[in-house]
């Protein structure tokens, strides 16, 4: 029985590292992909989320 929760607590820590790392790469794609777009739409579409969820952005 030990030895099955042991197993069980790997998983779900491995579950959470790799969720977590996850959700960071996307996030650095988002703001390093919208952050410096050149193409107008992409940077406004950002402009105007930021200032919709009260997030100052200048």
């Amino acid at each position: 029985m030990t030895t099955k929760l042991a197993s069980n607590i790997a998983v779900t820590s491995t579950s959470r590292t790799l969720s977590l790392s996850m959700s960071a790469l996307l996030g650095l794609f988002v703001v390093g992909f919208v952050g410096f777009s050149h193409m107008d739409v992409v940077h406004n579409a950002a402009h105007d989320s930021r200032h919709s969820l009260a997030f100052p952005c200048h």
